[in-house]
């Protein structure tokens, strides 16, 4: 009796019980999908990298006795679909039964069960086995708490997974270091060279090109530097802990004109395509950190574990404990478009230049770059989230909903009221300048804030908090933002908001 057992884009796990063993009787499918390439414009880098990271998943696994059918995206027999797609194999197959694993976006767990409900054979769901939670841990967790705050999450964990645990109290006294991650970054310590991986991906380009798939971004034929495969990633991970962690805490948060990423990893995509586990990675840090303790501060790996453990796993909780309701909140009513220069990097904002730009090079930016920079921006443009969601979906690389909509609509916009950040992350061009050099090769000058040469975060700023401010007047930790509006001179403000009209009305200009 035959079973068929789909695999998508983002599952690439190779350690799943799946494929403890071989059976002749299994047969996985996967498919290179014009439903996934078009349901939103993505980067060329994005596509190409999906594609060869699923290909060599599919060789990889072949080479290993596993039965596999593979559609290229211009195979004659791909229908595109999984509507049409898992039908047509099950029956060409025979399979008396048909397997999945959990999707990670709601629109392909609700598909896949609609596909399901419909078939004539036998269909069963298994975890992916990636994450450190089951889908609904978290939402369990905060039942009947009033908030629903990261930190408390984040302890639970790591007392769950004896993570950074001494008996119950914390290693180094303290639970959270995010003070001491906010470094400004001015040259030193010297930045290890970045662990690239030059791929050829030429010959998918050309298929990409022959169907028709519409991107944007830019991408070199023969230097696709993300790593592709299983060892691409594991080789990643050696790097990072050997050369970049010593000093990843420190300047996490930093921004610099010469340096697109700093002392970051770079395992997000390898991550969220299951290419490697979570724990895979905490575990090598962790050994690496224990073994190096006289080299390597606490506060580095601590700042690691918690974007891992704490907040990708706390994302992925509050995407299944919300959604569908969550992808259509807009909370604080913002409905402008987003400026043409996302698309193009083409702004006199040295900031904007510099974040927006190595997006499109490269399909990537740190946090602080997404959040701060380009997510700040469009907040205090007041641009409809539903447009900042596309573009970051979009031009990412780690992009996938499940992650990207959490981090974007709720904390980057606070289009959710406040679920997942409990104030708005907007700043003024003060906070840029504290954090990297952008604003000293800027067009602007960051001190002013009206007249041609002020910084537009500035009069933006002010700007978006007059004109949010009965919704904020109750958020207490936006009080000593709200007490610094009230005493805003009545000229200057009203000099402030007829910039920031200015600016929000055509910003391309800027």
């Amino acid at each position: 009796m035959k079973t068929l057992r789909l695999i998508l884009g983002d599952q690439l796990n190779q350690k799943h019980s799946w494929f403890e063993s071989v059976d002749k009787n299994m047969v996985y499918l996967m498919a290179e999908m014009r439903q996934e390439t078009d349901y939103v414009k993505h980067h060329i880098q994005k596509v190409t990298a999906f594609f060869q990271a699923m290909r060599n998943f599919h060789q990889e696994l072949s080479e290993k006795g596993h039965c596999f059918i593979y559609l290229k995206i211009n195979d004659p027999e791909n229908p595109q679909n999984l509507d049409q797609i898992l039908p047509k194999y099950i029956d060409i197959t025979e399979a008396a039964k048909f397997e999945y694993q959990l999707p990670d976006e709601y629109r392909l767990d609700l598909q896949i069960k609609t596909i399901c409900s419909n078939l004539s054979v036998e269909s069963n769901v298994v975890d992916t086995e990636h994450f450190f939670t089951s889908r609904y841990e978290l939402k369990n967790f905060f039942s009947g708490k009033k908030t629903l705050v990261m930190e408390s999450f984040y302890r639970m964990m790591r007392k769950k997974h004896g993570i950074l645990m001494m008996n119950d109290q914390p290693e180094g006294g303290q639970w959270n270091f995010d003070k001491s991650n906010r470094k400004k970054w001015n040259g030193e310590p010297e930045i290890p060279h970045e662990r690239g991986f030059r791929k050829d991906v030429s010959a998918i380009l050309d298929e990409i090109e022959k169907a028709g798939i519409q991107t944007f971004g830019t991408i070199e034929a023969e230097n696709l530097s993300w790593p592709t495969c299983r060892a691409d990633c594991l080789s990643a991970l050696n790097y990072f802990c050997k050369h970049l962690l010593v000093h990843f805490g420190d300047f996490q948060d930093a921004l610099h004109t010469e340096e697109k990423f700093l002392f970051h990893s770079r395992l997000s995509f390898a991550m969220n395509s299951k290419m490697i586990s979570p724990k895979e990675v905490i575990d090598k840090v962790l050994e690496h950190y224990y073994a190096h303790r006289d080299e390597i501060h606490i506060s580095q790996i601590e700042g690691f574990t918690r974007q891992i453990l704490g907040w990708r796993e706390y994302m992925r909780g509050m995407y299944w404990k919300e959604m569908p309701e969550y992808a259509t909140l807009n909370e604080l009513k913002n409905e402008n478009p987003l400026p043409d220069f996302f698309w193009t990097g083409e702004t006199k904002m040295n900031c904007l230049k510099h974040s927006i730009g190595q997006s499109l090079e490269n399909a990537y930016a740190h946090h602080i770059q997404r959040l701060m920079i380009i997510g700040n921006f469009a907040l205090l443009c007041q641009v409809d989230p539903q447009l900042v969601d596309a573009w970051y979906l979009g031009v990412y690389i780690d992009a996938i909903e499940w992650v990207e909509l959490m981090n974007t609509r709720g904390m980057s916009q606070f289009a959710d009221g406040g679920l997942v950040a409990t104030k708005p992350y907007v700043s003024s061009a003060n906070y840029i300048n504290k954090m990297g050099n952008y604003c000293s090769e800027c067009h602007y000058q960051h001190t002013k804030k009206t007249g041609k040469k002020a910084c537009p975060f500035n009069a933006l700023y002010w700007n978006f908090l007059d004109e949010k401010k009965e919704f904020f007047i109750h958020n207490q930790r936006m009080n000593m933002m709200m007490s610094l509006l009230q005493k805003k001179n009545t000229e200057e403000l009203k000099a402030l908001k007829k910039r920031a009209k200015e600016i929000i009305s055509n910003p391309n200009q800027y």
